[in-house]
């Protein structure tokens, strides 16, 4: 059971995979555009992936599959795939809206700290109604280094005039756990297609099963 040694004074969360259930709808998509496109895409490359801000993420698939690799080809061949999902498929992680209705309870702010566009969080956001119930949204563009660098925690922190370190930071990947520990945040991680490694779990990270175990630890402050 997660218990916190203290009620923080805002929460800061990841999007892709940890409000949203994105990350499968993403790898399917992506997975049957490298098939397509006649690109060996391997799953264990494609979860390094997750969390990357998108030129580090280029930068890799390169490093990978070799400079000749048509990156722009395949990722507009992903996306649009991706597009068609979301139509139908987009669904809320476990235990969000009981999050955000407690994080109104106890009056606490809270911001979205994410590796996709503006444009996807607001779509993503509208497309459930959630757009009014974040305080902030730090996106792609909003910051020179992505994840796993601070710099998109610790914009969230000053958008939201809250200490870092007073901040709890809600993530999926390691590259996002990283991220948070490095902005000095209480970091809890919610695995979605990647298990905590030895790495996330040597950094202080707590690691539970759903957003559910979140909200019951902050229910109890707030008591």
């Amino acid at each position: 059971m997660l218990t916190l040694d203290f009620l923080p004074a805002a929460v800061v969360f990841d999007m892709d995979g940890l409000i949203f259930d994105t990350e499968t709808l993403y790898r399917d998509a992506m997975m049957a555009a490298s098939s397509e496109r006649g690109v060996a895409m391997p799953m264990d490359l494609y979860l390094r992936l997750i969390g990357l801000h998108g030129p580090r993420a280029r930068e890799l698939v390169l490093e990978e599959l070799g400079p000749g690799t048509d990156v722009d080809g395949l990722w507009d061949a992903a996306n649009t795939r991706f597009a068609a999902m979301l139509d139908t498929q987009l669904a809320v992680k476990a235990g969000v809206l009981e999050l955000l209705d407690t994080l109104d309870r106890l009056g606490l702010p809270r911001a979205i700290a994410t590796s996709s566009s503006h444009a996807a969080a607001e779509h993503h956001l509208a497309a459930h109604g959630l757009t009014d119930r974040f305080d902030a949204i730090v996106a792609a563009g909003d910051y020179e280094h992505g994840k796993p660098a601070p710099d998109p925690y610790l914009l969230a922190a000053k958008r939201l005039g809250v200490p870092a370190d007073r901040c709890l930071a809600l993530e999926d990947s390691h590259n996002g756990v990283r991220a948070a520990l490095a902005a000095g945040m209480i970091t809890v991680m919610v695995p979605d297609l990647l298990e905590p490694d030895l790495d996330v779990l040597a950094g202080s990270a707590r690691v539970v099963e759903t957003l559910h175990d979140v909200e019951r630890a902050l229910a109890l402050h707030g008591h």
